[in-house]
């Protein structure tokens, strides 16, 4: 990063400077790995000093959560203009589902962080933090709402029961080292039989695809 006429390598805006010390940990992660990467050694790649960065994140867990967020809500615009062309709310939850995990997993970061070595971390921060459950309503809240316009999902269901059922179910998935592919035929014959029956009206258009 080259310095600023201030002295210093971090932008005077906070949201940028944010965004420069996230890069730096991506950075740091991709070389030292999640667990061994410290905050000094995100500190050093940022070419700031570790109170600088306390200064913007708590804690190291704190700071792992950040980049979280910004990794998958990179894929947020991708994945909805991908499910828009499905046409049912079914198929857009059963799609969704497998196309966000897998790209998950292709992504450098989030794979590090979902890896078989740190999934028990990577499910206490998502999971406990409720930070998972956050970004999953962000991500299907505007598929939500044109669904209920459409009469598909079942009465009585809120958008938070929603969000909290997929989020359960994809960090089932994540923790599946057996879903190695893009379109597995049994993960996706196991969510049209036994998850969507508790969101949408009709299942029929995602049944007509397992056959």
């Amino acid at each position: 990063m080259a310095r600023r006429r201030n002295g210093s390598v971090l932008s005077e805006d906070a949201e940028e400077a944010r965004a420069q010390i996230l890069e730096a940990t991506e950075t740091a992660f991709q070389r030292y790995g999640v667990v061994k990467t410290t905050m000094d050694d995100v500190a050093k790649e940022a070419g700031v000093s570790r109170p600088t960065i306390y200064r913007y994140f708590r804690d190291r867990d704190t700071l792992i959560a950040a980049v979280i967020e910004v990794r998958s809500r990179r894929l947020f615009d991708q994945a909805r203009a991908y499910l828009r062309k499905r046409k049912t709310f079914a198929e857009q939850v059963v799609d969704g589902l497998i196309f966000l995990v897998d790209r998950g997993r292709k992504d450098p970061i989030i794979r590090l962080i979902v890896s078989p070595e740190h999934i028990d971390m990577a499910t206490a921060l998502l999971g406990s933090s409720g930070l998972a459950k956050r970004l999953t309503h962000e991500m299907w809240a505007p598929l939500m709402d044109e669904a209920r316009e459409r009469g598909e999902v079942r009465e009585g269901v809120s958008d938070d029961e929603i969000a909290e059922w997929i989020t359960l179910v994809e960090l089932i998935l994540v923790g599946r080292m057996d879903f190695d592919q893009g379109d597995d035929a049994d993960h996706r014959r196991l969510l049209t039989k036994f998850m969507l029956p508790g969101i949408v009206t009709d299942t029929s258009a995602a049944d007509a695809r397992l056959n």
